[in-house]
């Protein structure tokens, strides 16, 4: 077993970093907010630290989910950042949805100090959080790659090494690309569904088994029907990331307009109040603006 530091307890962080104590490894946690630290310390054990560099001193992984390329910088190289307390040869595995060229920046940053670095992007939201059933998508160094999948595993239903440094935030933006669009698909499917005075679960209950089934259809339909969209992954997140994907498309010269057009969409949706709401709130949209 290892001695790991789990930065960030966020929806994601934080029954991730309960998936490692329960598989046995001694699991030191940070986050910007104490209460939610001490609130994980009580219900898992394992220790808290004040500081990045304090919980990462010793570890043999650190392990990150924050929010975006500025707090991911901040928690590794910013004042008392968890490279500040790395040992030479330990690996830090970073789970943030951020660009990858923040995550080249701070693999250079920390081969400087002779520790690893993996960009390590999920997907399976809350829930495969919840359930260790996430989608792990990573780039580095093979060798440690191969030490870290080990320990990832704990939350993992899939862990794969796409490539070098990068890759795995490519990758991750590969999958947000393609839920975009799925998504918005659904929800006009849908839309379809009531103006043709049709019942859109018994519709759903027949395309499903066919070309049309998707993950977003299996499990969303239901409460898109309903006008529930309090079901994970929020739509300021999402953005987030489709500024991302649309960005490093420009670099690399990929076109994406259905992304570009999904995201417009997601904007509409801000307008309308619902920056929390879920992805599948394009359905809402649909339903109040057309």
């Amino acid at each position: 077993m290892a001695k790991v530091a789990f930065l960030g307890l966020g929806v994601m962080g934080y029954p991730m970093a309960g998936h490692l104590a329960r598989a046995g490894h001694s699991v030191t946690v940070y986050n910007r907010t104490a209460a939610k630290a001490e609130a994980w310390v009580a219900e898992h054990g394992g220790a808290m630290e004040a500081t990045p560099a304090a919980a990462a001193a010793g570890a043999d992984f650190v392990m990150s989910c924050v929010g975006n390329d500025d707090d991911l910088r901040q928690v590794c190289t910013g004042e008392d950042g968890a490279l500040a307390g790395m040992a030479p040869g330990s690996v830090f595995v970073d789970h943030t949805t951020v660009s990858a060229a923040v995550t080249r920046e701070m693999y250079a940053a920390a081969r400087a100090r002779q520790v690893s670095f993996i960009d390590a992007p999920i997907s399976g939201g809350q829930a495969g959080a919840e359930n260790g059933a996430l989608s792990v998508m990573c780039g580095g160094d093979e060798s440690a790659y191969q030490r870290a999948e080990a320990v990832i595993a704990a939350y993992a239903n899939i862990c794969r090494r796409l490539g070098e440094s990068g890759a795995g935030q490519m990758t991750k933006m590969c999958n947000q690309i393609a839920i975009a669009g799925l998504v918005q698909g659904l929800s006009e499917a849908l839309h379809f569904a009531e103006a043709a005075g049709l019942d859109g679960q018994a519709v759903v209950e027949v395309i499903s088994q066919g070309a049309a089934g998707s993950w977003q259809m299996s499990n969303r339909y239901k409460t898109m029907l309903d006008d529930h969209f309090d079901h994970g992954f929020a739509v300021d997140w999402m953005r987030k990331d489709l500024k991302i994907c649309l960005s490093t498309a420009d670099e690399v010269g990929a076109s994406l307009p259905v992304t570009a057009l999904v995201d417009q969409f997601y904007k509409d949706v801000q307008k309308m109040g619902g920056g929390r709401w879920d992805t599948s709130s394009l359905f809402k949209r649909l339903r109040e603006i057309g």
